[in-house]
Parts: C-alpha cells; structure tokens; sequence
C-alpha cells in the first residue's frame, strides 16, 4: 500500500515532462483516442503509452478499452485531488513552531 507522500509524489511525476503537459492540454477538450494522441503528438505507441501509464497512475487521467484502443480523459476527482495538493502544500503553515535548540 502506497503512503501519502508516495501518491503526491506520483502527480507531480505526473505533471513535471512536456511531454505529459502536452497531452493534458490536448484532453482538456475531451477524451482522446491513443491513436489520436499518437499522430499529433507525433510520438510512437510505445512513448504513448509510458507516458499514459504516468499520468493514469497518478490518478489526474482515466483509461477506458474500445477494441483494440485506449482511450482517455481527464479524471475531475484526480484533477481536483492535483489542485487541492498544490495548494496545501504552497500555503503557509500559520502555526509557528517553536525551535527546540534554543
């Protein structure tokens, strides 16, 4: 079982390669066939498909199987869990603690 920091970890993983900006920008507008992210992309299946492994295993994109493709979109739990961390972790704490070497 994964540890919170270990689930954090994997969104920011998750959102730290252009490559992977690129294709949440491209699933913003809706659900995308791999087939579809391949040719603009211009990137091979294989890429692809390490790339959507990341970004679905970060929990920001949902996969669904239609034949033989893959398609996915934006998961709003997953993005919204992405924007409330970002958050929490950029706001300062207002408890201040007291240095214990002092």
């Amino acid at each position: 079982m994964q540890t919170v920091h270990q689930k954090n970890a994997k969104v920011f993983k998750a959102l730290c390669d252009e490559k992977r900006l690129a294709i949440l920008e491209l699933l913003r507008s809706g659900e995308k066939c791999a087939c579809v992210l391949i040719n603009t992309l211009g990137m091979g299946q294989s890429a692809v498909s390490y790339h959507m492994k990341i970004l679905c295993e970060s929990g920001i994109v949902e996969s669904r199987q239609e034949g033989k493709w893959t398609h996915y979109r934006l998961s709003e739990a997953g993005s919204q869990y992405a924007l409330e961390l970002l958050k929490q972790i950029t706001t300062p704490d207002t408890a201040q603690e007291q240095c214990a070497c002092g």
